[in-house]
């Protein structure tokens, strides 16, 4: 019963992504419609076509120099290596992912790359407010989304869209010159494709949202299926959920909450992520949780980090 509800959830999830990429992909179409007619549409076809085929991948250098990341090496930290390594194998994956550790408070914990190039970092403050079993989850988590390419739909869905709103705006601004055109010769103006222009952006990014989320629910059903432990994954969420609301409150807004709404949030609510975990876990056979070397994960060779987290340009407290 555990393996026919993982394959239905799983199944569910692929739906959802491929039908959301499908709308992403119509609205583009749809501005290219707008803008140029047939040929406009062929033109969007065309770029469409490019980036599924070359979206770049994003290099893991880039990113973890972003963090001042460092290579973790196996005799540094090998009770992490040893785990990493034990999962991967369970995950099915050709190779065992490069570990990174961040010097920074902040509970972080993401992969980067590509599925044949991946690495996954993880914060100081992460290491230090987890337990193994917690990082095993976590880890896991991971792991599913380089195992399904996660990173490589994301990008694409981010690149889409990135053009659908550069389009809008050309298809706004010819809009707008050709305005007094419109009063001049006495034709109506097409307000109804000024307002899709002006909403398709807006529509798109929404798409991006529920397509995260919908990632993020799968990888939470492959870090199961991968531990066999939906409490380590769990007990993880909500402590990464106490700190992001403490964190939120401290340096954005002291003294009040952030009920975020369900649609302008990339992850899950954490509540239904957890309800999700349990109903599949009471149910999924497998194995416990993977064996763990019995020292401390950082060994004592890194020291704690004592900057308070600084808001960075490229978007995220560091």
């Amino acid at each position: 019963m555990g393996s026919l509800l993982g394959h239905g959830s799983r199944w569910r999830n692929v739906l959802q992504s491929t039908s959301i990429l499908i709308l992403m992909a119509g609205i583009l179409g749809g501005i290219g419609w707008f803008i140029g007619g047939m040929t406009g549409l062929l033109w969007t076809a065309m770029i469409g076509i490019m980036l599924f085929v070359f979206t770049p991948k994003i290099t893991p250098g880039v990113v973890l120099r972003m963090y001042n990341a460092s290579p973790i090496q196996e005799d540094e930290l090998p009770g992490l290596c040893h785990l990493v390594e034990a999962l991967s194998r369970k995950a099915g994956l050709k190779y065992v992912p490069d570990m990174y550790y961040i010097p920074s408070r902040v509970m972080n914990a993401f992969s980067v790359g590509s599925r044949d190039n991946a690495a996954i970092a993880l914060s100081d403050g992460l290491l230090r407010s987890m337990s193994r079993r917690e990082i095993a989850g976590i880890l896991a988590h991971e792991l599913n989304h380089i195992r399904h390419n996660d990173l490589w739909i994301m990008q694409m869905a981010d690149n889409m869209s990135r053009i659908t709103h550069s389009m809008s705006m050309v298809g706004q601004v010819m809009l707008l010159l050709f305005l007094p055109f419109y009063f001049a010769v006495g034709t109506s103006v097409p307000w109804l494709i000024i307002l899709i222009l002006i909403i398709a952006p807006l529509m798109s990014m929404l798409l991006q949202m529920a397509l995260s989320r919908t990632r993020e629910y799968d990888a939470d059903l492959g870090a199961l299926q991968i531990t066999g432990d939906p409490e380590g994954l769990a007990s993880a969420l909500k402590k990464l959920e106490v700190y992001q609301k403490k964190l939120i409150d401290l340096l954005i807004m002291p003294g009040r909450k952030n009920p975020d709404p369900s649609l302008l949030r990339s992850h899950p609510h954490t509540e239904k992520r957890l309800e999700r975990l349990y109903k599949l876990g009471e149910q999924h056979q497998s194995e416990k949780e993977v064996d763990v070397p019995g020292e401390d994960i950082l060994s004592g060779r890194y020291s704690p980090v004592r900057d308070k987290p600084r808001w960075k340009w490229w978007g995220g407290w560091y």
